[in-house]
């Protein structure tokens, strides 16, 4: 696999949330909104890429490798650990509003198995430049499918989208329109799980839809 496939392969093939389904429940908890959810983006992507880097190199020499190896999990787990109290105390002393937002869901990315499972698949096995490239691929995938969906979630349930801080846009000119209302449901727990299974079965409709159009392409030439 070439470098260019192996940050690919998290965007598209690979996505972590629309195609693994890993890490859910505390992807979509933070999706109320577009700020929170590039908030919960930038603390993955910091970890994620990070703890990849690491691990890689203790599991590339090979006397760290021989010591790590009976006990590598929880090695993993205290280099995530110490990567996401890093992230906690940043956003604590920067980024306060967001950090008063995101709240538990913060340490929750110590046990997010997106960032254990890139550990313990690929960084622990591929040499140190391969794993930060795979760890920024899984992270921007990771990133899109949180940010795709809480733009539908804050569009359709309050009919604005907080980019940051102050930075909005009001679309409720939309529902003014169509003589609507803004779906409050679709901020609240239940919403996201539909908006994520709507926007799932959109995904897997393009992709049986590819399919069938190449099956037919290679009966075709046949």
């Amino acid at each position: 696999m070439n470098k260019k496939d192996n940050l690919l392969k998290g965007i598209i093939k690979e996505n972590p949330l629309f195609v693994s389904l890993l890490g859910m429940c505390p992807s979509l908890a933070v999706t109320t909104s577009l700020e929170n959810a590039l908030g919960m983006f930038l603390g993955v992507f910091f970890v994620l890429v990070l703890s990849n880097l690491i691990i890689s190199l203790i599991m590339s020499n090979k006397k760290l490798s021989q010591l790590v190896k009976p006990v590598r999990i929880p090695v993993y787990i205290v280099v995530i650990a110490t990567l996401v109290t890093i992230v906690e105390m940043l956003m604590h002393a920067f980024l306060i509003d967001l950090y008063l937002s995101l709240g538990v869901f913060i340490p929750l990315i110590v046990v997010n198995c997106i960032i254990l499972g890139r550990a313990e698949a690929f960084a622990s096995e591929n040499k140190p430049v391969d794993s930060v490239i795979d760890g920024i691929g899984m992270a921007l995938g990771y990133g899109m499918a949180i940010m795709l969906i809480s733009i539908f979630r804050e569009f359709l349930g309050k009919g604005t989208i907080t980019i940051w801080g102050t930075l909005q846009l009001d679309l409720n000119v939309i529902f003014n329109f169509l003589k609507i209302e803004p779906i409050s449901m679709f901020v609240q727990p239940a919403g996201a799980f539909l908006t994520f299974g709507l926007i799932l079965a959109g995904i897997t409709a393009i992709a049986n839809n590819k399919k069938n159009k190449l099956a037919k392409e290679v009966t075709n030439n046949g």
